[in-house]
């Protein structure tokens, strides 16, 4: 199995890092000044599970041809048209992309690029970044990814590339309801992402204010309920998980949308919580939490548009 990674940075980095670890043909599609910094240091992971550095195969979008069986497309949602732009000379007729990008309204857009049957599902659960120096820095102990078949054609290749994931040290899944974990994870997102975003505060921090165990449990519940409604219902198990994560005293956990804010930098506001607010208004769900943490996200896109952010 071949496969091409877009871009080394946190995720896909990671990813594709612990693949060619494990054996796996890789290739990073990269930018040039990425490609230098691989050629001349390698791939650098530092991780709580392990550090490595590893010499891989890059490729520039230019000189990209159609000989992989799976991409895995780990971008964020706005720069999803570039690339779909970058990854297009790698579809050919039997490749499928694997997209990690938060949320699900990008699977539209890529069925529409590609065709459903060359786009599978897929989540990741990690917290890494790409340090100015190069190296891909995993933050926490937490290293999980799953994907899946949405239509059988793609079942074999799905298996496949479980059997090269079988060979890291990364927690997978090839997942039998892609759909539900995508649907599973935005859920909790919205609510992370929204309300971390709107205090400015862990979750430890907002559960130590008055109003706070209570205002994340109504965007909770109207997340949820916008899932349920959608078709697509959180299983027990996964629901519970959640609601202690959210639920859990002095915990530090902020969503990575927080840091970007915190940075000035680009946010998934419409991607996140914009599309999570018009399926809850579609649906005739309580939208207020998402609301307010929607209009709290395009406020600061409106001042960092106008270079007004504090300094």
């Amino acid at each position: 199995m071949k496969i091409l990674i877009l871009g080394a940075g946190g995720t896909g980095g990671y990813f594709g890092g612990r693949l060619h670890e494990g054996g796996a043909d890789v290739t990073f599609l990269v930018r040039e000044k990425r490609a230098q910094q691989i050629a001349q240091n390698g791939l650098q992971i530092e991780s709580p599970k392990g550090n490595v550095t590893l010499q891989v195969k890059t490729v520039l979008a230019a000189n990209v041809q159609a000989q992989y069986d799976v991409v895995i497309l780990s971008c964020k949602a706005y720069d999803l048209d570039s690339s779909i732009a970058a990854i297009r000379p790698a579809m050919h007729a039997t490749a499928c992309v694997i997209p990690l990008l938060n949320g699900i309204s990008h699977i539209e857009t890529l069925d529409a690029a590609f065709g459903k049957a060359r786009v599978m599902g897929g989540t990741c659960q990690i917290a890494a970044t790409l340090t100015r120096d190069g190296v891909v820095k995993s933050m926490i102990d937490v290293h999980g990814i799953n994907w899946g078949a949405r239509e059988p054609s793609q079942q074999a290749t799905a298996d496949a590339l479980g059997v090269a994931f079988s060979k890291t040290i990364v927690d997978w899944k090839v997942s039998d309801n892609t759909m539900l974990d995508m649907w599973e994870k935005v859920a909790f997102l919205s609510t992370l992402a929204g309300m971390t975003c709107l205090m400015r505060a862990s979750v430890g921090e907002i559960l130590a204010t008055v109003d706070g165990r209570a205002l994340i449990k109504r965007h909770l519940d109207s997340c949820v309920a916008v899932a349920a409604k959608s078709g697509f219902p959180p299983r027990p198990a996964v629901l519970e998980r959640y609601e202690k994560a959210m639920n859990s005293a002095g915990s530090p956990l902020t969503a990575s949308m927080l840091r970007d804010l915190e940075s000035g930098g680009r946010v998934e506001a419409e991607h996140v919580v914009g599309f999570m607010l018009d399926k809850a208004r579609e649906l005739g769900v309580d939208d207020t939490m998402l609301s307010v943490a929607y209009t709290h996200l395009k406020a600061y896109e409106n001042r960092r548009a106008g270079n007004r952010l504090s300094a």
